[in-house]
């Protein structure tokens, strides 16, 4: 049983750990998450049907994300976007992905939590909208519904942080 865990479980662990991230906005609990998370899977597995795997471990994050939030009560700040060289030749160009790369992170952790992990979940960890009702354990018409609202959300914070009309045109 344990080399099928591995096999099945353990290439979702980034997965786990990129979708745990998200929800605690902390690196560091987010690791935590993550390690109880493949933990309960271990646990658990006896009862995993052999659906698909990414979509019944990220569901485990999700429960121990907020098993863990019960317990603490406290939100905690997302740190800031990590320092990663872009490549390309031109410094300011690399300045100017970079800056629109903390203002995305910043508008996504500013999101509502429902919003924010189904975004995540459609968007960075690209779940199809059934295994996105599966993770987060709701009808494929509410996951549709809330993630367009995200997207709206999102992307009228992200015409404010950036200083853009809907047009796409900076403001004069």
């Amino acid at each position: 049983m344990v080399e099928r865990f591995r096999s099945v479980m353990l290439p979702h662990l980034d997965a786990a750990y990129g979708f745990a991230r998200w929800l605690t906005r902390d690196p560091v609990l987010a690791q935590d998450v993550a390690q109880e998370a493949m933990v309960r899977a271990l646990r658990y597995f006896h009862a995993f049907r052999g659906e698909e795997a990414r979509p019944w471990l990220l569901r485990i994050v999700r429960n121990t994300w907020h098993d863990a939030r019960m317990k603490q009560r406290a939100d905690q700040p997302l740190e800031a976007a990590e320092e990663q060289p872009t490549e390309g030749p031109d410094p300011e160009q690399s300045a100017m992905i970079e800056d629109r790369r903390r203002h995305v992170a910043a508008a996504l952790a500013a999101l509502p939590a429902e919003s924010r992990e189904v975004l995540v979940l459609r968007e960075i960890e690209d779940l199809s909208y059934k295994e996105i009702a599966t993770v987060l354990d709701m009808p494929i018409g509410t996951v549709m519904s809330r993630l367009a609202r995200a997207r709206e959300k999102l992307a009228g914070d992200l015409r404010v942080r950036l200083g853009r009309r809907t047009n796409g045109l900076r403001d004069l």
